[in-house]
C-alpha cells in the first residue's frame, strides 16, 4: 500500500526558501567576485551628463525652496528664489501664478495684477490661481477685466471652482450679493473641498449681515483645511463684530500663527487689544504691523486713533500727517485731523471725545471690513 506523498508544512517552505535565496545570494558574490564592475554602476559618468544632472536637481531644489517659503508665507523670500530662477522656468504659468500669489499675500495688487496679466497671455487655459487674481481686480476696482476674466473662465470650463469663484467676484465688485453668494455656492457644488470658495462665501454673508451663515462658512473652510489662515481671519472678524473681543482675539491670534508676516492681522489684533483696554500692548501690535509694511494705511489710521484716545495729541497729529501723504483723499483721516488738532493746540478737553469714539468705532469696522479682503488670501473680505 502506498502512501501519498508528504506535503511540505509551512516549516518547510520557509526551510526551501531560505536555502534557495541564500544559494543565489553565494552565486551573485561569486559572479561579482569575478567582475568587480558589475557591483555598482558605472561611476565613470561623462562630465557633460554629471553637469546636467547636477542642474536638474539644483532647478528642483529651487522650486521646492520657493513654494516651501511660499506655503510658509514667506513672500519675500519666495519672490527672490522665484524670481531668481532661469528664464526659460522664470517665464512659465506656474511660476508666474506663484510670484504673483506671493505679492498678493503682500497686498502688493498692482505688481500681483501684472503677474497674473502675463499669465492669461502666456498660458490663457490656466485656471489655477485665477481665484487669486480675480480677488486682486476686486481689490483693484477692475470691473472690466474682472468681467472678462470671469466670462472668458465660465466659458472655458464650466466645472473648476476658480471658475465660479471668478464670477462671484464679478458680482460681488458690483454689489449684487445674492448673485454673488449663487456662485460661490456653485463653487462649492462643483469641488466640496475648496476651502477658498467657503471663504469668500462666508465674507458675501458677511456683507449681507448674515453672521450665523457666514460663520458655518468659515468653520467649513477650516474643515477643509486648517491651515486657511483667511478663514480663521473671518471667523475673528465676526466675533468682534458681535463685541465678543476675546474670541476675536483668539482667532486673530490662530490665524497669525498661520501667517505671521501679515501687517492685516496684526492690525485687527491691535484694534481687539484695544477694545479690550490693552493700549499699551495695542499699540505694540501696530508698531510690529507698521514694521512689517511701513505703508498700510488701516494700521497707521488705528494707532492716530489710539494715540488720540490716549491723549497723546502730538504723536496722533504727526501720525495722520503721515497717513495724508499715503491716502490723500481718505475723508476720515481729515475728520480725525480736525478733531485731534484743536485739543493739541488748545490742552483743554472738550468734552466731545465720546462722541468721536463711537464715530471712530464704526468707522474702524468699516475699513477693517474692506481691508480684510487684504488679509484672508482674499483677505478681501478677507
Amino acid at each position: 500500500m502506498k502512501f501519498p506523498t508528504k506535503i511540505p508544512n509551512r516549516k518547510t517552505k520557509c526551510k526551501s526558501a531560505k536555502t534557495s535565496n541564500s544559494s543565489n545570494l553565494n552565486e551573485s558574490l561569486d559572479i561579482l567576485r569575478l567582475d568587480p564592475s558589475l557591483s555598482l554602476p558605472d561611476a565613470r559618468i561623462p562630465p557633460y551628463q554629471r553637469a546636467a544632472a547636477d542642474s536638474v536637481m539644483a532647478l528642483l531644489r529651487d522650486f521646492g525652496r520657493g513654494y516651501q517659503a511660499l506655503c510658509s508665507y514667506s513672500c519675500r523670500e519666495a519672490i527672490n528664489i522665484l524670481t531668481s530662477l532661469p528664464p526659460q522656468h522664470y517665464n512659465t504659468g506656474w511660476v508666474l501664478t506663484h510670484i504673483g500669489k506671493a505679492y498678493f499675500e503682500l497686498a502688493e495688487y498692482t505688481q500681483a495684477e501684472r503677474l497674473f496679466s502675463e499669465v492669461r497671455r502666456i498660458e490663457s487655459y490656466r485656471v489655477e490661481g485665477m481665484e487669486i487674481y480675480s480677488t486682486t481686480l476686486w481689490h483693484l476696482q477692475k470691473d472690466v477685466a474682472l468681467s472678462a476674466l470671469s466670462k472668458d473662465l465660465t466659458d472655458m470650463d464650466k466645472n473648476c471652482p476658480e471658475a465660479w469663484c471668478v464670477a462671484g467676484n464679478c458680482f460681488s465688485l458690483q454689489r449684487e450679493h445674492d448673485i454673488a453668494i449663487k456662485f460661490f455656492q456653485r463653487a462649492i457644488q462643483v469641488d466640496p473641498g475648496f476651502a477658498y470658495a467657503y471663504t469668500l462665501l462666508g465674507h458675501e454673508f458677511v456683507l449681507t449681515e448674515e453672521l450665523d451663515r457666514a460663520l458655518a462658512c468659515f468653520r467649513n473652510a477650516i474643515r477643509v483645511n486648517s491651515r486657511h489662515y483667511n478663514a480663521w481671519y473671518g471667523l475673528g472678524m465676526i466675533y468682534y463684530k458681535q463685541e465678543k473681543f476675546n474670541l476675536a482675539e483668539i482667532h486673530f491670534k490662530k490665524a497669525l500663527s498661520i501667517n505671521p508676516q501679515s501687517s492685516v492681522l496684526l492690525c485687527h489684533i491691535g484694534v481687539v487689544q484695544h477694545a479690550l483696554k490693552k493700549s499699551d500692548a495695542a499699540l505694540e501690535t501696530l508698531n510690529r504691523a507698521i514694521g512689517i509694511d511701513p505703508k498700510n494705511p488701516l494700521c497707521k489710521f488705528h494707532r492716530a486713533s489710539i494715540l488720540f484716545a490716549n491723549d497723546k495729541y502730538k504723536a496722533a497729529l504727526q501720525e495722520l500727517e503721515e497717513l495724508k501723504q499715503i491716502v490723500p483723499k481718505e475723508s476720515l483721516v481729515y475728520f480725525l485731523i480736525g478733531k485731534v488738532t484743536p485739543k493739541h493746540l488748545l490742552p483743554v478737553c472738550t468734552g466731545s471725545q465720546d462722541q468721536l469714539h463711537g464715530k471712530l468705532s464704526s468707522s474702524s469696522s468699516a475699513i477693517s471690513l474692506a481691508n480684510s479682503r487684504s488679509c484672508c488670501s482674499r483677505s478681501r473680505r478677507s
